[in-house]
């Protein structure tokens, strides 16, 4: 979302602008230019000449937008968020708390194996920052702090070497590797001595059943080495010697699997040609062609407990007690007296090549017991310490590939910045909810450590990576970015956004070519809202007219009914609606992020049809896409809103923590953020939505209360309270209200002609007390699909109507029959009696999209005007069409509104006069469907 810019905010950023810092390090190319160009900011854009309110400044009233927004709450105060930062501290080699990852794209088993994780918490911070600010309510403001603090210990742990993460042991304390951390236990290369006959022993607590995961590896490559891993492929502990790789081991098998969350002793001997695989002290493999030693293996480069030196091996994930080595084989009883008591206290004694207790609770190094002093140290796979300012659930290496990478691959590069800018959004809107400096110290830390990773690579470099499907994405960083630079003046953030420029997209978009076809819509579609922000920081005309021309490619021309876009995550041909409608049409994050994108160029360009759309993707799709279900483990959004007939919604989509889920909570948290907006210069007040609301305008010493059943209710109620205050009051006149738009002020008519699609003003000095009436009768209307005449979807007002039916075929409905003089279709429909905005037409009822149920829904349905009915009155003609599909009903029709029954017949007759001349329609039959007019009563 954009910032809440409340006057605290205000205050606060105005504080912290500050002159731009020398730069520390040498940038190229345009982040260079852009560090020199940077100037001191201001909180609010000089270029926005509306302006959102605070979503503190805005209180919805109980209704629609509460009732959604409460299931969502519930949520935001029930999920343990401790789940939530278990792959950031497993990352950072912290303890997790016993915690378990929500899982799906947030869990290493998740889609592409959890390359996304950290994103949700973002989503989640986000929507516990707005649940603050429109609540007030302390538990959203304690979760923020336990959330921020978990995320600033996790940076500084990411910071320094990985420390020992000491757990209870089998005898005394153990080392714990946890999963996600990838840590291992680096041992010198003198551990194995050379030794013609050895013994080594392990006491092991795996905790996940990841195949081929090490207990210890020993070797150089994939060629020579000596292993023992907890399982192989048949889910049994495996050990191995080679100096001819995976062909030529000899190995050892175990019989059975080694449980989770136990400890488990193993051991292994080899000597005399013979090798054996203890398991808690029973002999369970034994090979008596065991030539190979560790002296046959010769020197070797790694010496591993947990990392294996086949790359794609997982590391084991667990804990550790004892390990010992010594240079003989321990004889079966030897093993046996192992499992009681530790290695010192048994005839065995410790290992004479290698003995560590890991009893240590700090530190990074383990103390070798054999004499041999031969100490461990704890390292991780990805070598490290991270970077200043780094923070994320997963390493560094991901944003490393992405650099030289010329392909995408999610299953290795998942769109690192975009989980960057997930992470960067949560955390600042988390300080500007709460103020908590540390949460501002990680966004531009954040910051600061792209800016240092990204202004030292090529341009070139930069193009190839954003437009790497996938792999590439960015997401809405670049408003997250400025948004940060407004705070802190930092001459770097401004130029750290500029490196994001995609100039093959910028520069097609500003010269309004289109070049969407084949695009994936989410990809791209936040990155015009940061554009737009580029434009307030630069005044660069290419970046608003981008964004403004990109709109235009949207909408209407790839927007279905509900307002969303895209099939299968892409958008397709210009036009192009009927042929992508499918199960997967409708990406739920692509009309949160259409949203915002339009409310930013409203802030901008006063627009009509920024808000019309704004009005219908809200109040049908994103409405439509939260389940009227309380969960306090799931959000409950859709992924895809699938268009196709009989379409039950999946509000619990693939494996779950998924993009759409995230932008969902957020959404529910924010729906008064564009209600209303003020002028700049405070001159004008602008009534976007028409919602139960109370707006406290702070500066004016005036509050707004709306009340309003709407969309139930057809009109609204704005009463003014505190003192006196002159501006213009400026109500949106919706497209659809072509009934009429009817206001009073204080019970007197205003006069003036609102035009639908545009604002009405009404100036004057406001007063408590002051009450203003606004009247907008809906009427039933159809939006047929741009490439297919006949598929339509159904308007009531600005409410999408679905048939609910679990047909699987296209519903075929008439709705000329009873028409009114109005144009109003709604004659043709009953009303369900107790059920506001529910219909039934045909047999089928008709709801409201925004409703969130399970029920099999037909959004679009194919028209059938088989004979030419007016009035309810059946002429038996058929009603003929043109080659391009409108029929002559059509055509009749759409010169309403009628003023009067003659009217119409004057209208069925001409248009029947021009079918007969035209060979449409015979002339027999052309005088029937003009009598039928003439004797027909119609609706009004």
């Amino acid at each position: 979302m954009a910032p809440p810019l409340s006057r605290r905010f205000l205050l606060r950023a105005a504080a912290l602008t500050a002159a731009a810092p020398a730069i520390s390090h040498t940038a190229t190319g345009r982040a260079a230019a852009a560090v020199q160009e940077a100037q001191a900011v201001t909180a609010v854009p000089t270029a926005w000449s509306v302006q959102p309110f605070a979503l503190d400044d805005v209180a919805l009233r109980p209704g629609l937008f509460a009732d959604k927004r409460q299931l969502m709450l519930d949520h935001a105060r029930g999920y343990d968020v401790n789940r939530l930062l278990q792959v950031f501290r497993a990352n950072a080699g912290l303890a997790t708390g016993g915690a378990v990852a929500p899982g799906g794209w947030e869990g290493l088993d998740g889609e592409a194996n959890g390359n996304l994780r950290g994103h949700y918490t973002g989503h989640f911070l986000t929507m516990l920052a707005q649940a603050c600010a429109g609540t007030g309510e302390q538990v959203f403001t304690d979760r923020i702090g336990t959330v921020i603090g978990a995320l600033t210990e996790v940076r500084a742990a990411l910071r320094g070497d990985p420390a020992v993460l000491s757990v209870a042991g089998r005898f005394g304390t153990a080392v714990e590797h946890v999963r996600g951390s990838y840590r291992y236990v680096d041992l010198p290369a003198a551990v194995l001595g050379g030794a013609p006959a050895i013994t080594l022993s392990a006491w092991v607590k795996p905790t996940h059943d990841a195949n081929w995961a090490r207990v210890f590896d020993f070797g150089d490559d994939d060629t020579r080495y000596m292993y023992l891993a907890a399982r192989n492929a048949n889910g049994v502990p495996r050990f191995a010697v080679t100096t001819g790789g995976p062909g030529g081991e000899q190995g050892l098998d175990g019989t059975a699997t080694l449980p989770l969350g136990q400890w488990t002793h193993l051991a292994v001997t080899i000597g005399g040609g013979t090798g054996t695989l203890y398991v808690n002290g029973s002999a369970v493999a034994r090979n008596t062609a065991m030539t190979l030693t560790p002296a046959a293996l010769g020197t070797l480069a790694n010496h591993w407990l947990g990392r294996s030196n086949f790359a794609a091996d997982p590391v084991f994930a667990g804990a550790y007690d004892e390990f010992n080595v010594w240079s003989r084989t321990l004889s079966a009883a030897e093993i046996t007296e192992l499992q009681g008591a530790r290695a010192a206290d048994v005839s065995a004694g410790r290992g004479d090549l290698a003995s560590y207790a890991f009893d240590e609770t700090s530190g990074g190094t383990f103390a070798d017991a054999s004499g041999r002093d031969l100490a461990a140290t704890l390292r991780r796979t990805w070598g490290g310490p991270s970077h200043p300012g780094f923070l994320a659930a997963y390493p560094e290496t991901q944003f490393i590939d992405l650099e030289s990478r010329t392909t995408s691959d999610y299953t290795k590069v998942w769109a690192p910045y975009y989980t960057a800018h997930k992470i960067l959004r949560g955390v600042l809107d988390a300080y500007l909810a709460t103020e908590d400096a540390r949460a501002l110290d990680l966004a531009s830390g954040m910051c600061d450590w792209m800016y240092s990773r990204l202004s030292e690579l090529p341009e070139a470099t930069l193009q190839r990576m954003w437009g790497l499907f996938s792999s590439g994405e960015f997401g809405g960083i670049v408003e997250a970015v400025c948004d940060l630079h407004s705070i802190t003046g930092k001459a770097e953030h401004l130029a750290l956004a500029r490196l994001f420029d995609l100039d093959r997209l910028i520069d097609s978009c500003a010269a309004n070519t289109d070049i969407l076809d084949g695009l994936h819509a989410n990809q791209h579609i936040p990155i015009f809202t940061g554009y737009l922000r580029l434009y307030d920081a630069t005044g660069e005309a290419r970046y608003l007219d981008a964004a403004r021309n990109f709109w235009g490619m949207v909408v209407p021309h790839r927007m279905y009914g509900i307002g969303g876009t895209s099939t299968a995550e892409f958008w397709r041909a210009r036009g192009a609606i009927a042929g992508t409608i499918g199960e997967t049409t409708a990406e739920t994050c692509c009309a949160y992020n259409m949203l915002k994108l339009s409310r930013t160029l409203f802030f901008h360009e006063q627009r009509p049809q920024y808000m019309d759309y704004y009005e219908r993707a809200l109040y049908n799709q994103v409405l439509g896409s939260k389940q009227d279900k309380a969960d306090a483990e799931k959000p409950l959004v859709t992924y895809f809103i699938g268009l196709t007939p009989g379409h039950v919604r999946d509000y619990t989509p693939k494996q779950g923590t998924t993009c759409c889920e995230g932008t969902g909570m957020e959404s529910a948290t924010k729906y008064q953020d564009s209600v209303y907006f003020r002028a700049a210069d405070g001159s004008a007040l602008y009534v976007n939505l028409y919602s139960p609301s109370r707006l406290t305008w702070a500066e004016k010493g005036v509050t707004v209360t709306q009340a309003t059943s709407f969309p139930r209710e057809q009109g609204t109620t704005l009463t003014f309270g505190g003192g006196s205050a002159a501006f213009a009051l400026r109500l949106r006149v919706p497209s659809w209200a072509t009934a009429g738009f009817r206001v009073t002020v204080n019970g007197s008519a205003v006069s003036g002609t609102p035009v639908p699609g545009s604002y009405f003003t009404v100036s004057r000095t406001w007063r408590g007390g002051d009450t203003v009436k606004i009247s907008m009768p809906f009427r039933l209307r159809v939006e047929t699909a741009l490439d297919d005449r006949s598929l339509q979807t159904l308007f009531h007002g600005p409410i999408n109507l679905v048939g609910r039916s679990s047909a699987t075929s296209h519903l075929r409905l008439g709705l000329y029959r009873n028409a009114g003089l109005s144009g109003d279709l709604l004659p043709s429909l009953t009303p369900v009696p107790g059920k506001p905005l529910h219909f039934t037409l045909g047999g089928t009822e008709f709801a409201p999209f925004f409703e969130g149920t399970e029920d099999p829904t037909h959004a679009y349905f194919r028209r059938s005007e088989p004979r030419v009915v007016l009035g309810n009155s059946d002429s038996g003609v058929t009603n003929p069409a043109k080659p391009d599909g409108t029929t002559l009903l059509d055509e009749i029709w759409a010169g309403a509104p009628f003023t009067s029954k003659g009217a119409l017949v004057s209208q069925v007759r001409s248009t029947v006069t021009a079918w007969v001349s035209a060979g449409l329609l015979g002339q027999a039959d052309g005088q029937t469907v003009v009598h039928t007019a003439q004797q027909a009563t119609y609706a009004p």
